[in-house]
């Protein structure tokens, strides 16, 4: 017999526990980067360029955007959260699909 206790197998679903009131982040951009341990992904707000940041984005070819939240997971969460996406993409593409939505660049 073995000297290890038994394991008992627990079900159970996690849900966010937001404060009342809790502002959302808006971001409408993404950069991901990793390490052999994690991934980090950068969500940024693209705000549309003035004249001036225009042309200044035309010399650098570089536009700054401010960062709305970095978050960092380990690279064993990164298959359930593409294929949590996925799903979601594929139900609330069938849900509008009469609005017109088309598939926009990936970046």
């Amino acid at each position: 017999m073995s000297d290890q206790p038994e394991r008992k197998q627990i079900n159970f679903t996690i849900i966010p526990d937001e404060a009342p009131g809790e502002p959302r982040v808006y971001a409408n951009f993404c950069s991901i980067a990793h390490t052999p341990f994690d991934f980090t992904l950068t969500f940024c707000e693209v705000m549309p360029l003035s004249d001036k940041d225009l042309h200044d984005a035309e010399a650098q070819h570089v536009v700054k955007a401010p960062v709305r939240a970095r978050i960092v997971v380990p690279v064993q969460f990164v298959p359930n959260l593409v294929a949590a996406l996925q799903e979601h993409m594929r139900v609330f593409s069938e849900s509008y699909s009469n609005v017109g939505w088309t598939k926009g660049p990936v970046h």
